[in-house]
C-alpha cells in the first residue's frame, strides 16, 4: 500500500503481523488485484463465538475495576490508539484493520453471566462492561446483548460499571435508571477531544462529540451517575484541551473526569505511528517524541503505577492542569458508592424484570 493511500472509515491504515500465526497477509501488487476486497474498506464481518467463561478478574492496580465482561472482541469504532487492539491476535486476527473489521460476538454472554452469578462462590463485586472493547459499538443496536446483560445485572442486583463512547447507551436509560435507583450502576463516557475534525480522524466510527455531551446530559438528568474519561491524552493532539473539555463535561452534568496519558504498547506503536505520519506528517515526529518523553524515552511503559499517567515534565503538567480543572469545574461532586448489600439470586421461575 502506498504511503498516501487512505483507508476510508478506518483508524488503522494496515494490518500488523500476528506473532501467534506463521502466516501473514501481504499486498503482492500495489494495485491490490491480489485482494478479494480492499483492505479495510469492505464490510465488517461479525463472527459468533461461544467462550466457556466471560467474567474476568482485573489484576491491574492501575484500573479501578474488580471484574470485566466483554460481549464483543474487536471494535468497529476504529480508535487508532486503542490498547485493546493487542488482544485481537490471540483470536487469530491482526491488531490493525482486522481489529475493526472482524468483530467477535459472544452469543452466550448472558448465559455465562447468569452461571457466574448463580455460583455459590460468587460474592457481589462490581463488573465492568467492557474494560476492553466498547459494549455499545454499532452492532449492539441490532443484537442488544449489552441490554440483556444490564437486565440480568438488575435481576440479580449486582453492581455494574460501563465505559463507552457511543450515544447508543441512551437507548437503555430505562434499565440504567432502575439500576441507579438502587446504587448499582456507574457510567463513564469516553471523550478525548472537543475538536470534531480530530475525532473523525482518530476515532472514525464513534459518536460525535455533541452526541457524547448530550449523552452525559441525558444520563445525568435521569439520575444516572456519569463521569468522563479523557483517555488518552496525547501530547500535541489533545493535551491543550483539558480545561475546555472538563468545563464542557461539568456543564452537562458529569460528576468526575479521569484521564490517562497515551502509551503505544505492543502493535499500537506501529499502528499509531503509521497513522499519524499519514494523517499529520508535519507534526508526526514531534508528537511521537513527546509521547516517548512521557514514558522514559519509549513509546510505551508496562510498569504498574507509571504506565497510565506517565512521568517527566509533560506528565506533571498534565496532572497539575487536570487538578486545577477539577477544582474549578467539579468541586463538591463525586460518584456515589455501589450498594453491594442488595445482591440476590432470583427464583428460577421468576420472570425477567424487563421483557
Amino acid at each position: 500500500m502506498s504511503s498516501t493511500h487512505h483507508i476510508k472509515g478506518r483508524g488503522a491504515q494496515h494490518n500488523t503481523a500476528n506473532k501467534f500465526s506463521k502466516y501473514a497477509y501481504v499486498r503482492a501488487h500495489e494495485e491490490g488485484i491480489d485482494l478479494a476486497d480492499d483492505e479495510g474498506e469492505g464490510k465488517t464481518t461479525y463472527i459468533d463465538v461461544f467462550p466457556k467463561s466471560i467474567v474476568n478478574p482485573v489484576v491491574s492496580p492501575d484500573v479501578g475495576m474488580d471484574f470485566s465482561l466483554n460481549p464483543y472482541q474487536g471494535c468497529e469504532h476504529g480508535c487508532v490508539y486503542c490498547y485493546a487492539r493487542n488482544t485481537h491476535p490471540y483470536w487469530g486476527y491482526s491488531a490493525g484493520v482486522e481489529f475493526e473489521q472482524k468483530i467477535l460476538v459472544k452469543q452466550n454472554a448472558v448465559n455465562l453471566l447468569r452461571a457466574k452469578l448463580d455460583n455459590p462462590k460468587w460474592k457481589p463485586r462490581s463488573i465492568a462492561l467492557s474494560g476492553n472493547t466498547d459494549c455499545y459499538q454499532p452492532v449492539e443496536r441490532k443484537l442488544k446483548i449489552t441490554r440483556s446483560l444490564l437486565e440480568t445485572f438488575l435481576e440479580y442486583q449486582n453492581p455494574v460499571g460501563i465505559i463507552t463512547k457511543n450515544a447508543l447507551i441512551q437507548r437503555d436509560i430505562d434499565v440504567l435508571k432502575a439500576l441507579s435507583e438502587k446504587n448499582l450502576v456507574k457510567v463513564a463516557i469516553s471523550i478525548t477531544t472537543l475538536n470534531e475534525d480530530l475525532r473523525r480522524q482518530m476515532e472514525p466510527r464513534t459518536a460525535t462529540i455533541a452526541q457524547r455531551l448530550d449523552t452525559i446530559s441525558q444520563l445525568s438528568q435521569n439520575g444516572i451517575p456519569v463521569q468522563v474519561m479523557m483517555a488518552p491524552i496525547i501530547p500535541g493532539l489533545n493535551s491543550h484541551e483539558i480545561f475546555p473539555l472538563v468545563e464542557a463535561c461539568a456543564k452537562n452534568g458529569a460528576l468526575q473526569v479521569g484521564y490517562t496519558v497515551v502509551r503505544l504498547n505492543g502493535d499500537i506503536g506501529e499502528i499509531f505511528s503509521r497513522w499519524i505520519h499519514q494523517a499529520m506528517p508535519d507534526r508526526a515526529e514531534k508528537v511521537l517524541h513527546q509521547i516517548a518523553e512521557a514514558h522514559g524515552g519509549k513509546l510505551t511503559d508496562s510498569r504498574f503505577g507509571m504506565r497510565m499517567k506517565g512521568e517527566g515534565n509533560f506528565a506533571v503538567m498534565i496532572k497539575r492542569t487536570m487538578e486545577i480543572a477539577r477544582t474549578k469545574f467539579l468541586s463538591g461532586r463525586e460518584m456515589p458508592p455501589y450498594d453491594f448489600t442488595r445482591f440476590r439470586r432470583p427464583d428460577k421461575g421468576q420472570l425477567s424484570l424487563f421483557g
